[in-house]
């Protein structure tokens, strides 16, 4: 288990990720989600903080190609849940937990992109807060082959261990087409202080392909928040 950061630096393209666990001192319940883009209408977006909700806009409207796949909202509440994730997929979990159902439920009716001859994966984080704890799983929908001819999907259930996270991100690497994640996510260090964390992911995304960034701790005792945010666009 190391340093987000030392993940990273050598990568030039991950692609999306997410990052949950709990902070050292066992004191918070931490998330990022971050964005990376190789073509322009990719790279032609910010994230706009609406406090517990995260969404994604256009920088440039004019610019703007297919909006089909680069526009939704990344982060929303539900509850005393909260949902991280790389795609419009958000809004469906989101209606599942509001309706008494579960994420892997709601994951069960959606797959991979369809965005040939990647077929990006869809990746989606839930954590779920009660008692002044909480708990937190992750998952993947990403294609059975290189044709996109059926959709395998992977849950991964965590209890909160101090100072560890989990981090899963739609890429291997850089390539065309581009390799998707594999294995299971990648345990890594959750420092106390937002501000190294933050920097950390920030500043060992490839400079070229980072687009956006957002970081948020909770407080487990009193259920306030912190959270940065970055765009690479201004």
């Amino acid at each position: 288990m190391g340093n987000i950061g030392d993940l990273i630096k050598d990568n030039s393209y991950v692609g999306r990720g997410v990052v949950i666990g709990e902070s050292e001192n066992g004191k918070n319940a931490v998330f990022a989600y971050f964005i990376m883009g190789r073509s322009e209408n990719s790279r032609n977006r910010i994230f706009k903080d609406r406090g517990e909700e995260v969404t994604i806009y256009p920088f440039d409207e004019s610019k703007v190609e297919d909006p089909s796949l680069i526009i939704y909202s990344p982060v929303r509440r539900a509850g005393n849940s909260v949902i991280v994730t790389n795609g419009d997929q958000t809004d469906t979990v989101y209606d599942f937990l509001m309706k008494g159902k579960t994420f892997e439920e709601a994951l069960e009716t959606r797959c991979f992109e369809p965005d040939a001859p990647n077929f990006t994966p869809r990746i989606s984080g839930v954590l779920d807060f009660k008692d002044k704890g909480f708990t937190y799983k992750m998952s993947i929908l990403k294609s059975a082959d290189e044709k996109g001819s059926a959709c395998n999907r992977y849950t991964f259930s965590y209890s909160p261990l101090a100072g560890v996270g989990h981090f899963i991100h739609t890429y291997n690497c850089d390539g065309n087409p581009i390799p998707t994640f594999t294995g299971e996510p990648e345990r890594v260090k959750i420092p106390d202080d937002i501000e190294e964390f933050f920097s950390d992911l920030w500043n060992n995304l490839n400079e070229q392909n980072k687009i956006s960034l957002y970081v948020r701790y909770t407080d487990l005792a009193s259920g306030k928040t912190q959270a940065k945010m970055i765009n690479k666009n201004k």
